[in-house]
């Protein structure tokens, strides 16, 4: 399995200007490329009398899917230095959108390049990011009056806590990282009274 990536961690905007020209950028957790083309439609529409609408966007599992435009700007200054720094940051299911309003000078080619760069990457240190590991979901079968008691034990020793419901039996639904690991846990904590029954895979988002 690939490493896990990182998305950010809230929707944000910044705005930073250079020699006249304001930048901002606007950055969009999205799901796939046609919410990730929504986010630029509507950016365009909000920002219609600006110079260059430049966009970039990842999206997928691995960042497999990703694309850019550089929007009336020369050709690779700018969709494709915001998209290299979702690539370096290792971010996926993104969509960057930088507004430009001309403010009279021209940068050059490697200044447009900077100022583009520069206004995703002040918005991503802004918004902050979170890393994206896949875990197993575990359905786990017990007593309700031992429901209390693990589900607590499960919180302190890091595994999150999806849903608790009773019925004939408390059943709690908790994640892991490590499904290994996990089952040598939970044996450990219940003396291997209570079955773990793997019940599909969930993305978990955690600090970095």
């Amino acid at each position: 399995m690939p490493d896990p990536l990182l998305v950010i961690a809230r929707d944000g905007e910044h705005e930073i200007e250079i020699q006249r020209s304001r930048f901002l950028c606007r950055l969009v957790r999205v799901p796939d490329p046609a919410a990730a083309s929504a986010v630029i439609a509507e950016v365009r529409r909000e920002h219609w009398s600006a110079t260059h609408n430049c966009t970039a966007f990842r999206v997928g599992r691995e960042g497999e899917v990703q694309r850019s435009s550089d929007d009336g700007e020369p050709a690779g200054t700018a969709g494709v230095p915001m998209l290299e720094v979702l690539l370096r940051r290792e971010l996926t299911d993104v969509v960057a959108v930088v507004t430009r309003y001309f403010g009279g000078v021209k940068l050059g080619a490697g200044g447009l390049v900077r100022a583009y760069g520069r206004a995703v990457s002040e918005t991503i240190e802004r918004v902050g990011v979170l890393r994206r590991v896949r875990h197993t979901r575990f359905l786990l079968a017990v007593p309700h009056a031992d429901a209390g008691r693990l589900e607590n034990a499960l919180r302190a020793a890091g595994h999150p806590v999806v849903e608790v419901t009773y019925g004939r039996h408390a059943e709690i639904t908790a994640t892991a990282a490590d499904p290994q690991a996990f089952r040598a846990w939970l044996a450990a904590q219940t003396g291997g009274s209570v079955e773990a029954v793997e019940v599909g895979e969930v993305d978990v988002e955690v600090g970095t």
